[in-house]
């Protein structure tokens, strides 16, 4: 695990330098003060250390959750604990815990898209007109009360990031309303991967009572050849049909469409997912089949990939001494297992804004962004 360094900008040695009430007004001794800022203090140590096994147990928690949404979620509990006293130090704190997080997986790619839009959301709100503070009339600190003030600050940044993080769920039920209206009473749909949006999309097909089917592709590099928690279960209204990647060339000529979720959205339009997704991308392309990506606009990602490389992915490893049969490979190798499908194989992307071409991609980054 990454060791977890405290930011320049905050002095953990000493408590923080808040400025203290007179003890007379309101009758509390210096010593209790001095021993809440040192309970504080422990507090924050506290969130800091276990902010990546935090991030993890959220993960685990909820196989529902998605990486962006459980990083926000940490960094959420870790401003509402911190006692910084300066928006300077708010942001640095946010930025510096938020690279820790990123290089604690082997593929940060996802929760980068979240994490740096989560920063520039919080940014965009202290720009945005502020509402009326204690002590702050018409935007404007009166003397004596910027600790206050930065209090109903704080306060409005981390109830802003709780709002985003609300907004980053509902994101999914949204997609599902918008891509269900795709399958039609006899379509076949194929997928692959275990994207808990698409699950969503095809649960909400279920109540609308739809009579489709659907072709799962399984992972080989698994054990298991079961149907993942998050997408259906084989049932009288939906038939379902678990087949290994080789077989995808000769199902596809039974198929409507293909249906595939996403890590990540680049700037072009392509997609960064499981291994596979862009051989399954090649084939679809050749069979005439569309694909369509459902993504959530937290998962848009501000990189140019222009080749398999630039994604971070696993190369091709070559021994001269691997025995018959057997893989050789490090847990972290296996973790990252993706592969990006560029924009040309894509037929549209359906996000919570609605559905769009790959082409429109930039131009949603630059709405969401700027």
């Amino acid at each position: 695990m990454t060791e977890l360094v405290a930011p320049s900008s905050i002095n953990l040695s000493t408590p923080p330098s808040t400025p203290k009430p007179d003890s007379q007004s309101d009758g509390k001794s210096d010593f209790e003060y001095s021993t809440f800022a040192i309970t504080s203090l422990k507090l924050l140590l506290m969130v800091l250390a276990s902010i990546v096994s935090t991030y993890h147990s959220l993960l685990s928690s909820d196989p529902l959750l998605t990486m962006p949404v459980a990083a926000i979620e940490s960094l959420i509990l870790l401003l509402s604990h911190s006692p910084s006293s300066t928006i300077s130090e708010t942001l640095s704190l946010l930025a510096h815990y938020t690279s820790i997080l990123k290089s604690s997986v082997a593929n940060p790619i996802a929760l980068s898209a979240g994490t740096d839009l989560f920063q520039r959301y919080l940014i965009s709100s202290l720009q945005s007109p502020q509402p009326t503070y204690p002590g702050n009339r018409g935007g404007r600190a009166r003397g004596g009360d910027t600790t206050d003030d930065f209090q109903a600050i704080r306060h409005h940044l981390i109830s802003n990031g709780r709002l985003f993080a609300a907004r980053a769920k509902e994101a999914r039920s949204q997609i599902a309303h918008v891509a269900r209206q795709f399958i039609g009473d006899g379509t076949t749909v194929l997928t692959y991967g275990s994207s808990r949006v698409v699950g969503a999309v095809l649960d909400a097909a279920l109540k609308s009572d739809t009579c489709f089917k659907l072709v799962y592709v399984c992972d080989t590099t698994t054990t298991s050849t079961d149907m993942p928690p998050t997408l259906p279960s084989p049932s009288r209204e939906l038939p379902i049909a678990i087949i290994p990647p080789s077989a995808v060339a000769h199902a596809l000529s039974q198929v409507s469409m293909v249906m595939l979720g996403a890590e990540g959205v680049v700037e072009n339009g392509g997609i960064i997912s499981g291994m596979g997704t862009y051989q399954l991308g090649v084939l679809a392309k050749a069979a005439g089949k569309p694909v369509y990506v459902c993504a959530e606009s937290h998962k848009f990602v501000r990189i140019f990939p222009l080749s398999q490389a630039d994604v971070g992915g696993v190369g091709l490893q070559f021994s001269e001494s691997a025995a018959k049969g057997q893989r050789k490979g490090s847990e972290t190798d296996e973790k990252r297992r993706i592969d990006y499908t560029p924009p040309e194989l894509i037929t549209a992307l359906i996000t919570e804004s609605g559905v769009h071409t790959p082409e429109s991609v930039s131009e949603e980054l630059i709405k969401i962004w700027y």
